[in-house]
């Protein structure tokens, strides 16, 4: 089995006169691996929480007494927010490169680790009374500014990341690489090169069946091309289902001094990137996200009961206006209730605010439209303010429904879109919210088409696969903003 050369190929399409392995001539490498770019991220952080705390104490100290105060407690309190903050972020996973690229995200997971570090700070001061001990007017002025400079640095971080994938500007090693596919090898190579790798040579390995021989001759190759090159690694790109013939390559090839990886290829591939835990000595591969782990209902359950609680209470004035004005304006009950399925498809009613003259329940119901006629004169802005909705902060009370999630709909529709909509009744793994990420996306309100219904459950199964707290508050966040858009909102 001989080695493959591949020529390199320029963006329209011409090929170059570089060998397979060879830099473009004039290109400026940073001198910085990607396997690095976690441990920059961590210690960015640390310089930029340090620097900041050290200048929140020195202003903060210069204004009250026109002195510079104790340096030494500003670096102290920096040191401790810095392991607490960058252990919650570690713990997340947000300082992988690919995470790093996504701005929202980490702005969102800057904000509630940066939150809940000052919390449990706070909470601990206030726990060992030590609080005549810390400078509160430095503290705010850190906590303030500390995450307004996290938040830059990840703006920062996030276009250098970008840039240096782009521009192939990663420092890496020479590697060989061996993959069981040729069709596959240009994707592979590039990802690489795009790293900083630079591929020395390119090996293929023989078709399922070849005769051990042509394994052998394999690598006989491999290890007389390591033995007169500066290779620093191997990386096997192959199908898993190939491990056992995997397994027997990587075993010859341990004669070199060298670490040997392995990028798994093809459908199969799908599974590593799946959650996973331990069951003894057995691994568990998660296929499917189920239902709220005990200690992340219990968390989701708190959040519903405070929130709901404490808003109910706030706008009870509010309420009661518009029970009274809702009797004034048209004949009929206070309150509209309706049949929805909620979590693993059971029924509940639904409370609302009655904003029409009918009260549809039955088998056939027509959705809401522009101008509808069935409105009252009340209800058209009660719809269109989205304060018909607030009595269900009783469902989220009696945990029927939670604050955030897939909007629950009519039994009519829900059968009617089960027809439709591939996957519908997975919305019903978690229970329905009061908002959710879908109408925060701007597709709240009727389902007029198809299409427009197949987005909406989109957005739910996207929710329901990559929950979190963090997530849940920012969705609470960003629904005042979508009401005032008032978009599809009648």
């Amino acid at each position: 089995m001989n080695s493959v050369e591949q020529p390199i190929r320029d963006l329209s399409g011409r090929v170059s006169g570089r060998g397979f392995g060879e830099r473009p001539s004039g290109e400026h490498k940073w001198p910085v691996h990607y396997d690095s770019v976690e441990l920059l991220a961590m210690v960015a952080d640390v310089a930029t929480i340090v620097l900041i705390s050290l200048i929140c104490g020195l202003c903060y100290h210069f204004h009250a007494s026109g002195t510079p105060g104790e340096i030494g407690k500003s670096f102290g309190s920096a040191i401790l927010v810095s392991a607490l903050f960058i252990s919650v972020m570690k713990i997340r996973g947000m300082y992988r490169p690919t995470e790093l690229l996504v701005l929202r995200n980490q702005i969102r997971a800057v904000c509630l680790a940066w939150t809940s570090v000052f919390l449990l700070l706070a909470g601990t001061v206030f726990a060992l009374k030590i609080g005549h001990e810390i400078s509160r007017g430095t503290s705010m002025l850190f906590a303030v500014f500390g995450l307004i400079a996290l938040i830059v640095d990840r703006s920062i971080l996030r276009d250098l990341v970008a840039k240096g994938i782009a521009g192939k500007r990663f420092s890496g090693g020479n590697i060989v690489l061996i993959t069981d596919h040729s069709q596959m090898s240009a994707s592979l190579f590039h990802t690489l090169t795009g790293l900083g790798f630079c591929v020395g040579r390119h090996f293929i390995f023989p078709p399922p069946g070849s005769d051990a021989r042509r394994r052998e001759r394999l690598v006989a190759k491999v290890i007389e091309h390591i033995r007169v090159s500066d290779v620093r690694e191997i990386v096997v790109g192959a199908d898993p289902n190939r491990w056992s013939e995997l397994r027997t390559l990587v075993a010859e090839l341990r004669v070199q001094p060298f670490p040997v990886s392995f990028i798994p290829l093809g459908t199969a591939s799908e599974i590593f990137r799946r959650p996973f835990r331990e069951l003894g000595d057995a691994v568990c591969v998660e296929l499917q996200r189920g239902p709220l782990t005990s200690l992340e209902h219990a968390a989701k359950r708190s959040m519903d009961v405070l929130f709901a609680g404490i808003a109910l209470t706030a706008l009870l004035p509010l309420l009661a206006i518009v029970a009274v004005a809702i009797k004034i304006d048209s004949p009929g009950p206070i309150l509209f209730r309706q049949r929805r399925c909620g979590f693993n498809g059971r029924c509940f009613q639904i409370r609302k605010f009655r904003t029409m003259s009918v009260l549809e329940d039955g088998p056939s119901i027509i959705q809401a439209q522009f101008a509808d006629k069935r409105f009252t004169r009340l209800g058209t802005w009660l719809r269109r303010t989205s304060i018909d909705e607030l009595p269900q902060l009783l469902n989220v009370l009696e945990g029927s429904m939670s604050l955030v999630g897939p909007r629950p709909h009519a039994v009519a529709h829900d059968n009617e879109f089960d027809k439709i909509v591939r996957n519908y009744a997975f919305r019903q793994r978690v229970k329905p919210g009061l908002t959710g990420w879908a109408q925060v996306n701007g597709y709240r309100g009727p389902t007029p088409s198809a299409a427009s219904i197949e987005r909406r459950v989109e957005y739910d199964l996207w929710y329901i696969d990559n929950w979190s707290l963090g997530l849940d508050l920012a969705i609470l966040l960003r629904t005042p903003i979508e009401i005032l858009h008032a978009r599809n909102a009648y």
